[in-house]
């Protein structure tokens, strides 16, 4: 056990809490939804049983201290300067990304996304009657590059384009250059592009993550709800330094009432970002050091799933393509033989259809029994696969 000032061993129990994770489907180990089981930073805890202890919950309006808050942490981690000014109260990700949609595009027009990627982008696009054009990542040698020509080419064919940095579910960060090049093209074709940048502080300890710099027509959703594990209070912001866009998206998330605040959500955010960053440090090489663990293990006792190397976020992208088995099979077959609830790959895309997506932010107790429920139901699949060739 290592020695840390906060507790990342212990495993909370967390039946009974209305738990997304844990509790909407019947399995004994969820490693799916992007949702850690770590106690919360201690000073975000505190800030709300001390809001918790006012006996009124009404209405709420955002403070000032909100925007304070994330201008002060973009600035002193990232040297990104913001004000408030350039910055909109929104209850998630994506209900931000949702309002920009219907206010930025017409339906039937077409948005352009890199697969794999997360697929709520699908979701989003296609219930607010778009169409998902894919810029497909190219997968090399167990590494993600993006395919620029045949970026260019599709650019030229819509009127806004959704990237995730770093990204999900490769949790590659996306270099300087690269981003220098999308925002090249993005300004080339007239392209409002919207980086959704919610997992930029989950890098690995001593990476840098390179924020998507300001242009005319960039949006960036930013929300400490997956560097905190605070997902729950439903808080975000949107920034653009573009003042009639900004409007723009204003009107529209009011419209749509994602521009309301929780009770609980002023205190958390701001709790987080002035008084949590030694926390977030530590959960870093905590999360660092499940990643090897994954990286070794499978390396030693199950080579034959492939760990894709990556550094940032929780969420691992294992290649599984091996197993010759398409990722909804693979992933159903392991919930049913060892109750392990993975990602399976074609939910982020059809080329993601050889992969798994693991969530390792739990502590190594509960994270060394995912990695046998791996093993022993890759063993059983293919005992299974050799039984039935022999038929």
């Amino acid at each position: 056990m290592r020695n840390t000032r906060y507790d990342f061993e212990s495993v909370i129990d967390r039946a009974g809490t209305n738990s997304l994770k844990w509790e909407l489907f019947d399995d004994d180990l969820p490693m799916w939804v992007a949702d850690m089981d770590f106690r919360v930073a201690p000073a975000i805890e505190k800030a709300i049983l001390n809001r918790a202890a006012h006996p009124v919950y009404g209405y709420t309006i955002v403070p000032d201290e909100l925007f304070e808050a994330y201008a002060g942490w973009w600035k002193r981690r990232y040297g990104l300067e913001m004000s408030s000014e350039d910055m909109a109260y929104s209850i998630g990700v994506m209900p931000s990304i949702s309002s920009m949609i219907r206010c930025m595009t017409d339906v039937g027009d077409e948005i352009l996304i890199q697969s794999p990627v997360y697929h709520v982008f699908y979701y989003v696009i296609e219930d607010n009657e778009r169409k998902v054009l894919e810029n497909e990542l190219v997968y090399e040698n167990g590494e993600y590059r993006i395919d620029f020509d045949d970026l260019d080419e599709k650019l030229s064919r819509v009127g806004m384009m959704i990237l995730c940095n770093p990204h999900n579910p490769i949790g590659k960060i996306w270099s300087e250059e690269e981003l220098d090049r999308i925002a090249d093209l993005c300004i080339k074709h007239d392209v409002i592009l919207i980086s959704d940048e919610i997992h930029c502080d989950l890098t690995d300890p001593g990476v840098k993550y390179n924020p998507f710099k300001s242009f005319d027509n960039v949006v960036r959703c930013l929300s400490p709800s997956k560097s905190f594990n605070i997902a729950g209070f439903q808080s975000s912001v949107v920034h653009a330094k573009n003042a009639e866009l900004l409007e723009m998206i204003k009107r529209q998330m009011h419209i749509d009432n994602s521009d309301s605040c929780n009770v609980f959500a002023t205190a958390a955010v701001i709790a987080a970002y002035n008084e949590s960053e030694e926390w977030l440090e530590e959960l870093k090489k905590v999360l660092y050091e499940n990643k090897q663990r994954v990286n070794e293990f499978l390396a030693n006792e199950l080579p034959v799933v492939k760990f894709i190397e990556c550094d940032a976020t929780y969420l691992l992208w294992l290649d599984c393509s091996a197993l010759n088995t398409p990722s909804k099979v693979l992933s159903e077959f392991l919930r049913q033989n060892q109750g392990l609830f993975l990602s399976a790959g074609i939910d982020f895309g059809q080329n993601g259809d050889s992969f798994l997506r693991m969530n390792i932010a739990c502590p190594p107790k509960l994270l060394n029994e995912g990695l046998l429920k791996l093993k022993s139901g890759v063993i059983a699949l293919n005992n299974i696969n050799r039984l039935s060739k022999n038929i």
